[in-house]
């Protein structure tokens, strides 16, 4: 009966919101499309042998066994991606949130530009050109011409053929180029912070800048803070361009190996459709899980 009850009373709010749910129908019907039904579908073919020639053929958990028991690269691939989303993410997204805090002081002229400063790597184009040319092997890059000019090396280095320096300098540059979307989100969201919250603030006992920030600015830019979370674990997690544009495709005894570019070669290269499907489903788990539990850290926030 209460079920029954239930049932009835949603069936109102709905008819209530019927325009909510018919302006919202075409984004749904492309968001189900085009993101959710193409999720759905690889992890279908994840438990298929599937090389785009024959019809999909069930092999069960073979593919999983597979890929933790048989394939080592793909175990390099994930400590080298767990590595990168440790260090990149969180200091991606304080580095995100300190810049936005302190940009957000200035004047509106002066904050327009330096917002446009310290986002432009991220939107320029073929920006590893100049990485490659800071760490290049030869004496004529930057870096090797600064530390022979210092005296501090004798001959150039390898940095980009050389495994234990590949891993830092690919950090080094994807902070560098993390200042994009997050960033926006921050100065935006700490512009709809209303002010006379910290008068009120003031009021109640908050004293300095510190107590303003946890109490009264962090709270009231919760979405903010989970959309940037998001969107800089993604990043972190998905790392392949800046590995292969500057370490190769593969690089030096897979040194630079990540998940997602473990996932282009079975997927682009040797079309091992299901093969590839198991990594993509590994890849949509860690992002969901590693999300679900910064949301619950975000909760925290203010209390």
């Amino acid at each position: 009966m209460m079920h029954n009850a239930w049932w009835t009373l949603k069936w109102r709010e709905m008819k209530a919101s019927k325009h909510s749910y018919f302006l919202l129908a075409p984004y749904m019907v492309l968001f189900m499309l085009f993101t959710v039904l193409p999720v759905i579908i690889s992890i279908i073919l994840s438990f298929t042998y599937f090389n785009m020639l024959e019809f999909p053929r069930f092999v069960g958990w073979q593919n999983y066994t597979r890929l933790f028991l048989e394939d080592d690269i793909f175990l390099t691939a994930m400590k080298n991606t767990l590595m990168f989303a440790a260090i990149t993410g969180p200091v991606s997204y304080l580095a995100c949130f300190i810049f936005a805090w302190i940009i957000n002081e200035l004047s509106p002229k002066v904050r327009a530009f330096m917002t446009l400063v310290f986002y432009a790597p991220s939107i320029s184009g073929n920006v590893y050109f100049i990485w490659l040319i800071i760490f290049s092997g030869d004496r004529y890059g930057i870096a090797n011409g600064l530390l022979l000019k210092l005296g501090v090396i004798l001959e150039p280095i390898l940095w980009l053929k050389t495994e234990s320096y590949i891993m830092p300098i690919i950090i080094l540059v994807q902070l560098w180029l993390s200042l994009g979307t997050g960033f926006l989100a921050f100065i935006a969201g700490l512009q709809t912070v209303d002010t006379t919250l910290y008068e009120a603030g003031a009021v109640d006992g908050i004293r300095n800048r510190w107590q303003e920030l946890w109490y009264i600015t962090l709270p009231s830019m919760r979405p903010q803070l989970m959309f940037g979370a998001v969107i800089q674990l993604t990043t972190s997690f998905a790392v392949a361009d800046v590995s292969i544009a500057l370490a190769g495709f593969p690089s030096v005894n897979y040194a630079a190996e990540t998940i997602v570019t473990h996932l282009i070669d079975y997927g682009t290269t040797r079309f091992e459709m299901g093969f590839a499907s198991a990594i993509a489903t590994v890849l949509f788990v860690l992002m969901v899980g590693m999300n679900l539990i910064v949301q619950k850290l975000l909760h925290k926030v203010g209390e």
